[in-house]
C-alpha cells in the first residue's frame, strides 16, 4: 500500500542552468547562405547574423527562403566583417558547412524568417587548439 503525503508548500523550483559549452554573442553582421535545392540547383540568400557561438549561428533572412530542416548550407560572413575579434575562428575562416536545425517562419506583421544553423566544425579540433593558445598566453 502506497502512502502519499500532501503539503501546501510547492516543491522549490531549481534555476535553469545554461548547458551550452560556449556563450552566445549578439552580433549583427551581413552574411550569405549557399545551398542546393531538391533539384540540385545552387541557391543563395543574404542574411544578417543575430547571434553566434563557437558551434552555431542564428540568422535573419532578408527575404523568405525555402530551406527545409536538416538541409546542409554554407554560411559565409561578408569579407569586410570577417576580421572582427569577437567572432569565432570558424566563422572568420570563410565558408563553413552547417546544418539547419530550426526554422522560424516570418509573419505578415513584419517579423522576418530566421534560421538556426549548427556549424559543422570538429569539436576535437577546438579542444586541441585551446592548450596551444594557453601556452602562448603564459609565455
Amino acid at each position: 500500500m502506497n502512502k502519499h503525503i500532501w503539503t501546501d508548500k510547492p516543491a522549490p523550483i531549481q534555476p535553469k542552468t545554461d548547458l551550452r559549452n560556449f556563450e552566445r554573442m549578439e552580433v549583427s553582421v551581413p552574411a550569405r547562405l549557399t545551398w542546393k535545392d531538391q533539384r540540385g540547383a545552387t541557391r543563395f540568400a543574404s542574411v544578417i547574423t543575430r547571434n553566434v557561438s563557437e558551434y552555431g549561428v542564428y540568422v535573419e533572412c532578408q527575404s523568405p527562403v525555402s530551406i527545409p530542416m536538416f538541409r546542409l548550407v554554407q554560411v559565409q560572413l561578408e569579407r569586410v566583417t570577417r576580421e572582427q575579434d569577437n567572432l569565432p575562428a570558424s566563422l572568420r575562416a570563410g565558408r563553413v558547412l552547417s546544418a539547419v536545425y530550426r526554422v522560424s517562419p516570418g509573419t505578415t506583421a513584419g517579423r522576418p524568417q530566421c534560421l538556426a544553423l549548427r556549424l559543422m566544425v570538429d569539436p576535437r579540433r577546438r579542444l586541441a587548439e585551446v592548450p596551444a593558445e594557453a601556452d602562448r598566453a603564459t609565455a
